[in-house]
């Protein structure tokens, strides 16, 4: 997490820091990415940096974890629209990153996280949905499930289902990478799957 520091500064400073750190993550994954790139971009001294950050690891999963609050926040705006069905608001929300996020950088910077994944980044997609991570969070998204289309009984069943449907989504975007299969092809394998997944999880009619 940023230090003290970072959140003392002006809005518009933080602005041009994270937007510096950002342009840089979204040009090459983490390993590569340079903390000497995002301090020019920035125009400040690399003193400065390290008093708002330990490291270019600590501002980049601080960004990660600013992109997948937003993902929760969507989640819960797709749960509401699709009247609590858990499988039609996670297809939605891997479209919307599969294909409608407008912003390039931000489209780099996620398909840079899933790509060059580390233990630690997939952890940090592991945990967008862990009741222990974010309670308030878990309790808002669960409440919205319609739990009666659901062969489950547990708040943990619910999360298992959702490591279940991210490790999925994580396949699928490298399979859709090492086998160039277009954005259609992709949400098509990441469909059928689905679908499978919802033959186990939902009752039957």
């Amino acid at each position: 997490m940023p230090k003290q520091t970072f959140f003392n500064l002006s809005d518009k400073k933080r602005k041009t820091l994270i937007e510096a750190a950002e342009h840089e993550f979204s040009r090459v994954p983490l390993f590569e990415a340079s903390v000497s790139n995002i301090i020019k971009s920035a125009g400040i001294p690399r003193g400065s940096f390290y008093q708002y950050f330990n490291d270019k690891e600590d501002l980049y999963f601080f960004l990660l974890d600013e992109k997948l609050q937003e993902s929760k926040k969507r989640f819960i705006f797709l749960l509401n629209k699709h009247e609590g069905d858990l499988i039609e608001a996670m297809k939605e929300l891997y479209h919307h990153f599969l294909i409608i996020i407008p912003d390039e950088e931000e489209r780099n910077f996620l398909r840079n996280a899933m790509l060059y994944t580390t233990n630690k980044v997939e952890k940090s997609f592991a945990d967008m949905f862990d009741a222990k991570q974010d309670r308030e969070r878990f309790k808002e998204i669960s409440e919205l499930i319609d739990r009666k289309r659901l062969n489950v009984k547990s708040d943990q069943e619910i999360v298992h289902i959702f490591q279940i449907i991210s490790a999925i989504a994580f396949h699928n975007f490298i399979e859709k990478t090492m086998k160039k299969l277009s954005d259609e092809e992709a949400m098509k394998e990441f469909t059928i799957m689905l679908e499978m997944i919802k033959q186990g999880i939902y009752k039957q009619k």
